[in-house]
């Protein structure tokens, strides 16, 4: 705040006319969204979920720039998520990106994170920090995506809401809201189902999210968060490149032969305290704990299963999880000019054991049969972290910002037979992760940044799980992936009479070293390897405008060059030469939305998405082929005195194009991809009232 202030009074103009602030939290030191030294995209939880199903992040997040979010169409296995190319090799749920619900990692210590537990239906904001900035969190931190529940305020309120569409799709939900007796409550449960665009992708999801928050003191305040999420989804994995262009619907006779599918239920508490000492120093203490408990069953075929080093071909998973990050902020001034200081300690704790069974018992395929794997994993780490943010000059800021990111992997092994050893063991990463900033204000509405930072993403226990050739115990010789990113970034404020709003421009660069990539994909079952040296450099674009009262556009472009530096070599001594890109990355993606509002009471959108080809596996041999599809929606909201209702209908994929949504990173049978439906319709109405 004192460079926006600082930059006014310098260049003596006017400031221009007002627009709504909004203050980032994703940086430590928080700060109005204009003078925040990152490439941060902030999207409001009316925008997510108007005119959506409120089921998955790529509904809403998808025209974020450096952001690629694909819908795998398949319910087991989470959405396809990279920042800037971090994370692209995921075949299930997320790697090398930061999560967090609340201020509560949904990412456990060694980088393996999820987005089911996110409630879109009452989430207040979701933020979407990119670049160096993001070190400052630790592990495996491409990138991060912090998602804030709405705050219960004023008098009550309930909402319940429908909404149905193609491919047997339904969801249900109620909301209610509010504050009585100076605590503030939001509670919010909702029902998913759908049959699945193709055979064997069918789920149901259930859901529930609840926070209070009261003021203990004049000085303090107290949030309690509670959820609970449960998913029984089939999995169809992937098929061919032949098979999706003879039949986009086509499942491979294996997830139907095992019938795979996946069970997940997740229930976790969290407990944030924070208390202001006096006008220079706050204290922030937040707590949580969870369980997690996984069933899979995957298609490993009954010969791959025969060798006394298999384990099996489901996948029984429980994990008591927990985590606590303290936090002191300070005010002061440095050379007459502020100083703000941030210090903490994050330390989290995983207690996992994993179980794998046949997926057979004689000729009865997709059952569990014997027992071929048990073990006790420990996952924990505590780093602590510091961030000053000095601004030393009327139009001048600089950020700093140094963590100690410190991961402990420990697993004992209880399945010791003939032919199969103990294969316990541990290991240990250490990095020192610092980050530099330096921010300059053009004038009050224009400013310019650069940064600079290093990284570690950690293998997960899933990606140790397995050796590559099929051989016996743990793959602690996978070691973390370390980088040194740069980006410079320009953020500009537009007030005029006709057009208001922003737009933001950054050029990036990571260079990274012993990049983690799959080495093989079969059956469900993926082993990793390290790469050597990899780059991605790119431009991001976005722009979000009001055109007179009636009209608003948000429209985003990446570019991303993301290659291997150095060739590698797979255990079978199949080798890709340097240069090839990155598996799972787009070249260029785009978005476009366009919003007409004739009436207060209807909104009518257009928006278009164009993802280029994405690789597939190591040697670029299969790719997805690039895709761009225009999607129509329309809402009529009405106020009746306590009543509002809110009627909503969208088609997606208007022109019924034939493209593939997602895909499945080096699969060892070549089923690649997971395709995307055609042309889908969905509506929907809220009801809501309040007291």
């Amino acid at each position: 705040m004192a460079l926006a202030q600082g930059a006014a009074a310098q260049t003596g103009a006017a400031a221009p006319p007002a627009l709504p602030d909004v203050t980032v939290r994703s940086t430590l030191v928080q700060s109005p969204l204009d003078y925040t030294p990152a490439a941060v995209t902030i999207v409001d939880g009316d925008r997510l979920r108007d005119r959506q199903w409120q089921v998955n992040l790529s509904e809403g997040l998808s025209g974020t720039p450096g952001l690629l979010l694909q819908n795998r169409q398949n319910y087991a296995q989470d959405l396809q998520l990279s920042i800037r190319g971090h994370g692209a090799r995921s075949t299930f749920g997320v790697r090398g990106v930061q999560i967090f619900v609340d201020g509560i990692p949904s990412t456990m210590p060694d980088g393996q994170g999820q987005t089911s537990n996110i409630d879109l239906q009452s989430v207040e904001r979701i933020e979407v920090l990119r670049g160096p900035y993001s070190a400052l969190y630790g592990n495996a931190s491409g990138g991060v995506i912090n998602a804030y529940t709405e705050r219960g305020e004023g008098r009550p309120r309930v909402d319940s809401s429908f909404a149905m569409g193609s491919n047997g799709q339904k969801r249900l939900g109620l909301k209610a809201q509010g504050e009585q007796g100076g605590v503030g409550y939001v509670v919010s449960a909702s029902r998913f189902l759908t049959d699945g665009f193709r055979p064997q992708s069918a789920a149901d999801k259930n859901q529930f999210n609840a926070r209070l928050d009261t003021d203990p003191g004049d000085s303090s305040h107290l949030m309690l968060v509670a959820n609970h999420v449960n998913v029984d989804a089939q999995d169809p994995g992937g098929v061919t490149p032949a098979d999706w262009r003879a039949n986009p619907r086509a499942t491979a006779q294996g997830p139907l032969d095992f019938n795979t599918r996946k069970n997940m239920r997740q229930t976790q508490v969290g407990l944030a305290y924070d208390f202001r000492v006096d006008a220079a120093n706050a204290l922030r203490l937040m707590v949580y704990a969870g369980q997690r408990h996984i069933t899979q069953y995957q298609s490993t075929p009954v010969a791959a299963q025969k060798p006394a080093t298999s384990a099996g071909g489901v996948i029984d998973l429980g994990r008591d999880y927990g985590g606590m990050d303290l936090r002191w902020a300070h005010d002061a001034q440095l050379a007459d000019a502020p100083l703000n200081l941030v210090l903490g300690l994050a330390a989290n704790v995983v207690e996992e054991d994993r179980q794998g069974y046949n997926n057979f018992l004689g000729k009865q395929l997709g059952v569990m049969g014997a027992l071929r794997r048990d073990e006790r994993n420990t996952l924990n780490n505590a780093d602590p972290y510091l961030q000053a943010s000095w601004a030393f000059a009327p139009r001048w800021k600089l950020d700093a910002g140094l963590r100690w990111s410190n991961v402990k992997f420990v697993s004992r092994d209880h399945y010791i037979v003939p032919g199969n050893g103990d294969d316990s063991g541990s290991t240990r990463f250490r990095r020192w992760l610092p980050m530099l900033s330096l921010q300059h204000a053009l004038n009050a509405a224009t400013q310019v940044y650069a940064s600079v930072g290093g990284g570690m993403e950690t293998p997960t226990f899933n990606e140790i799980s397995y050796r590559p050739g099929g051989l016996p115990g743990l793959n602690f010789g996978l070691q973390p992936a370390t980088s040194t990113s740069a980006e410079i970034g320009l953020r500009q404020r537009i007030a005029g009479d006709v057009l208001r709003g922003q737009w933001t421009a950054a050029l990036f660069h990571t260079d990274t070293k012993n990049e983690i990539v799959a080495a093989d994909n079969t059956g469900g079952r993926a082993t990793y390897r390290n790469a050597g040296r990899t780059r991605r450099q790119g431009a991001e674009l976005a722009t979000q405008l009001q055109l007179a009262r009636q009209w608003q556009l948000n429209a985003a472009l990446t570019v991303l060059d993301a290659k291997l530096r150095d060739g590698i070599c797979d255990s079978k001594g199949s080798c890709v030469p340097a240069g090839k890109r990155i598996a799972g990355t787009a070249r260029t993606q785009a978005a476009i939305g366009l919003d007409w509002r004739p009436h207060d009471d209807w909104r009518i959108g257009a928006d278009w998405r164009h993802v280029s080809a994405i690789a597939a596996n190591d040697s670029n041999s299969a790719q997805a082929p690039g895709y761009g599809v225009l999607a129509l929606s329309t809402g009529y909201t009405r106020q009746w005195g306590p009543w509002k209702l809110n009627a909503f209908a969208r088609i997606d994929n208007l022109a019924d194009k034939k493209y593939v949504g997602s895909v499945i990173v080096n699969e060892g049978n070549g089923r690649y991809y997971e395709a995307a439906p055609g042309r889908q319709w969905m509506a929907g109405m809220s009801l809501g009232y309040q007291f």
